[in-house]
C-alpha cells in the first residue's frame, strides 16, 4: 500500500520506511513556531518542565503579530515574556517590531519553511506552509513547549482527501474563492483530521499566493494539514527566498485516499462565506439583494500578500470608498509593505479613502485595528467568521477575496469588480 505526500514526509521524520493512517508516531521537527498569544503559555510550561534551554536556537521562530504593536498593558507583558525568552535562549528567528510581520506570511518570505519539512506552530493556520510541499500543522501551547524542549512531536498519521484541480481561474477569481468553494462543498468538518492533498494540471496556473491562501484555510475544513506538490513555481519561490535544502516528495501511484474530488477552476465564481461559518458560501451570482457593509478589512495571514494588495489597488484605483464605510488595509509583512509603497499601492489606497496599518493580525481575531460594534457588517479577507470573531456578538463577517472586498468597499454593499 502506497503513501500520500504527507505520510511520506512523516515517515521520513519518524525514521520509518512506511506509515499508515491512524498510526501513532514521534517525528523530528524542522521548525517550531509561536506568536505573542501562544508563546507565553508554552514558555511557562517549559518552566514547569524545568527544561534548560531549547533543542535548537535556529529551529524556533517567535513572531509577535497578534496584538503588535502592543495594544494594551497585557499584550505588552506577553511580548515582554517572549522577548526575554528569545534573548535568554539566543533564538535566531525572533522578529521584533520593525522586522516582524504576520507569521504565516513572514516565515516563507524569510526562507524558514521549505518542501519536505515537518513544522508545528501554536497557531491553527500553521498549515499554510503546505503550499511549499511541507507538512505543517497547528498544535497547542503544551505541544509547542515540548517541541521547543525536545525537537520532537507525536502525531497520529492522517488519512487523506485528494483534490484534483483542472483548468484555470477566470478574472477576479483567486485562491480564496477556490478554498471557500471547497469548504462550502465539504463543510467545516469535511476533512476532519485528514490531509487535504491538492493535485492536477490546474495547479500550474495557481500563483504561490493562491496556494498559500488555499493551504492556510485547510484548517477551516477541519483538516490536519493541506499540501501541494512541489513544481517549478514552488521551487522558484524557495530558491528566491531560502538557502535551505528542500526535499521534493511525491505521493505513490497507489496511495490511498478516502475521498476524491475534481474541481474545474474555470467554472468557479467569486465566492463569499456568509455568517457564521466558512461553509455558508454563496457565489456573487447568488447574492441577489443589497447587503450593506459597514467595514472592509483586506489583510491577514490569508490575504495580506503582495498579490492581494495589487488586486485591491486595481479595484480601488480612481475610485473612492463609500462614504461612511471604513476600509482597513494591512500588508502582511514589512517587505510587502515596502514593496507596496514602491509600487504606489499605498497612495492608491489612501487616495481612495482607506487606511493602511502596520502588519498585524489585530482585527481578524477581534483584537484591535477594526473591532465591530453592535449589528455591524464586515467584508473581510480573513479566515473565520463565527459569532463575535471580530467584535460584538451581533456583528456579521462575510469572508471574501481581496477583489470582492475592495469592490464592496467602493459600492457599500457586497459586490465584485465586474459589477462596478
Amino acid at each position: 500500500m502506497g503513501m500520500t505526500m504527507t505520510q511520506k514526509i512523516l515517515a521520513a521524520h519518524a525514521g520509518l520506511d512506511h506509515v499508515e493512517a491512524g498510526q501513532l508516531i514521534e517525528a523530528d521537527l524542522d521548525l517550531v513556531l509561536g506568536n505573542d498569544i501562544t508563546s507565553p503559555v508554552a514558555i511557562h510550561e517549559m518552566e514547569k518542565m524545568k527544561v534548560e534551554g531549547v533543542f535548537h536556537k535556529d529551529k524556533i521562530a517567535l513572531v509577535p503579530d497578534h496584538f503588535v504593536p502592543n495594544k494594551d498593558i497585557k499584550s505588552a507583558e506577553h511580548c515582554k515574556c517572549v522577548r526575554e525568552f528569545a534573548l535568554r535562549n539566543q533564538i535566531t528567528n525572533y522578529f521584533e517590531v520593525g522586522e516582524m510581520g504576520i507569521e504565516h506570511a513572514l516565515l516563507p518570505e524569510k526562507g524558514l519553511t521549505v518542501a519536505g519539512d515537518v513544522i508545528i506552530g501554536a497557531d491553527s493556520h500553521t498549515c499554510t506552509y503546505g503550499a511549499l510541499g511541507a507538512f505543517s500543522t497547528g498544535v497547542g501551547s503544551t505541544d509547542m513547549a515540548a517541541g521547543m524542549a525536545t525537537g520532537k512531536a507525536w502525531f497520529k498519521v492522517p488519512s487523506a482527501i485528494r483534490f484534483n484541480l483542472t483548468g484555470k481561474l477566470s478574472q477576479w477569481v483567486s485562491g480564496k474563492d477556490v478554498i471557500l468553494h471547497i469548504i462550502g462543498m465539504i463543510g467545516v468538518d469535511g476533512a476532519l483530521y485528514r490531509s487535504m492533498e491538492f493535485v492536477g494540471d490546474g495547479i500550474a496556473s495557481l500563483t504561490m499566493d493562491d496556494r498559500f491562501t488555499i493551504a492556510n484555510m485547510a484548517i477551516e475544513a477541519g483538516a490536519k494539514n493541506g499540501i501541494f506538490p512541489v513544481d517549478d513555481v514552488a521551487i522558484a519561490y524557495m530558491e528566491e527566498h531560502s538557502k535551505r535544502a528542500y526535499t521534493v516528495v511525491e505521493a505513490d501511484a497507489d496511495a490511498v485516499y478516502e475521498e476524491e474530488y475534481t474541481i474545474d477552476l474555470s467554472s468557479l465564481r467569486p465566492t463569499i462565506a456568509f455568517p457564521h461559518l466558512p461553509e455558508n458560501t454563496k457565489t456573487i451570482d447568488e447574492v441577489t439583494e443589497d447587503i450593506k457593509v459597514d467595514q472592509v478589512v483586506i489583510g491577514s495571514c490569508t490575504n495580506g500578500r503582495l498579490e492581494d494588495l495589487r488586486t485591491a489597488a486595481k479595484v480601488l484605483k480612481d475610485r473612492h470608498v463609500k462614504k461612511g464605510l471604513r476600509c482597513i488595509i494591512i500588508p502582511a509583512t514589512q517587505a510587502i509593505y515596502l514593496q507596496a509603497m514602491k509600487e504606489g499601492l499605498l497612495q492608491i489606497f489612501i487616495e481612495a479613502g482607506a487606511v493602511v496599518s502596520t502588519p498585524t493580525c489585530g482585527p481578524c481575531l477581534g483584537g484591535y485595528m477594526g473591532i465591530l460594534a453592535e449589528n455591524e457588517r464586515c467584508v473581510s479577507t480573513t479566515n473565520r467568521n463565527f459569532v463575535g470573531r471580530m467584535g460584538h456578538i451581533t456583528s456579521e463577517i462575510y469572508l471574501a477575496s481581496p477583489a470582492v472586498a475592495a469592490a464592496s468597499a467602493v459600492s457599500g454593499v457586497i459586490s465584485c469588480p465586474c459589477r462596478l
